[in-house]
């Protein structure tokens, strides 16, 4: 029995994880293995508490952030926990483990008006692709949606009478965006061309590429890449940094924390409470920076 693929099995059946999670989780327990040495995932039956702490240790020792070691054991704790209820063993080796602190790391985002200069200056062009690559910009921003959420999108996601976006988020949660009026005008435009180049009925998807076919990450990455950094030195030029920068705007123009929660599709308010965190140093450094008596 393959033991990887019965855990992806359930990962996709049970917990409804992402291809993307589905993935990384895979990848984690192979690396598992290939550090206990050997290619049969029935290996994975007779691992003690101490293999995943020397595990641990020779991860740190290779400079592996605290972070990615996080996750890689949260993934041995999911096998696990799925090998227990198979019966596969009688308890989990991962549950105690000590792991290495994991600093705290704020969400970076992209200043207010360095979006509106994006925005406004109409450096897209007026092909398929421009008005496309714009409205990707402006969804992202105005709705704060993930990537993968961003990719499956559908023409009947989308209700132009009512002004929303319905987003299949994380573990198949539903939620409903509403769209702004630039955004709404934006992706009027964009379906007008979209039609007028591919037809109506080309593709279900909403995005497509220069060839009508479904978009995919890559692309995303690099569209936003290349936009953002024309008005940002920021390190980070990706799709969710425009995530944080649309939950950094609310909160500053004083959306309630729980609201934030709804449109973002968290599952809980630890994850978006990390913005008020961010907002608060933003503002103390602004403070220690202007104020005369700082």
């Amino acid at each position: 029995m393959d033991h990887i693929k019965s855990f992806s099995r359930y990962l996709r059946s049970e917990k409804r994880c992402s291809e993307h999670t589905l993935a990384a989780y895979e990848n984690d327990v192979r690396a598992f293995l290939d550090f206990l040495g050997s290619s049969d995932t029935s290996a994975l039956l007779s691992v003690s508490t101490r293999d995943i702490h020397g595990w641990i240790i020779s991860m740190s020792e290779s400079g592996m952030s605290p972070r990615t070691i996080h996750r890689r054991i949260s993934a041995l704790r999911t096998l696990y926990k799925h090998l227990q209820v198979l019966g596969e063993i009688d308890h989990n080796p991962a549950t105690i483990i000590n792991l290495p602190k994991i600093p705290r790391r704020l969400p970076q985002f992209v200043q207010e008006q360095a979006m509106t200069q994006l925005l406004d200056n109409n450096n897209f062009g007026e092909g398929y692709e421009g008005i496309r690559n714009k409205l990707i910009i402006e969804l992202f921003y105005d709705t704060g949606m993930r990537l993968a959420e961003m990719i499956s999108l559908r023409l009947s996601d989308v209700d132009m009478n009512s002004r929303f976006v319905k987003v299949l988020g994380k573990r198949s949660r539903e939620r409903i965006i509403p769209l702004p009026g630039e955004c709404y005008t934006l992706l009027k435009k964009y379906l007008d061309i979209r039609a007028e180049t591919f037809g109506v009925n080309a593709s279900p998807w909403l995005f497509l590429t220069s060839k009508g076919e479904k978009v995919y990450p890559k692309l995303i990455y690099r569209i936003v890449h290349s936009s953002l950094a024309t008005v940002t030195t920021l390190s980070k030029k990706s799709p969710h940094v425009l995530r944080h920068t649309y939950a950094s705007v609310l909160l500053n123009r004083g959306a309630d924390l729980n609201a934030i929660k709804e449109l973002l599709g968290h599952a809980n308010l630890n994850a978006t409470q990390v913005y008020t965190h961010t907002t608060f140093e933003q503002l103390n450094a602004i403070y220690k920076q202007a104020h005369p008596r700082a």
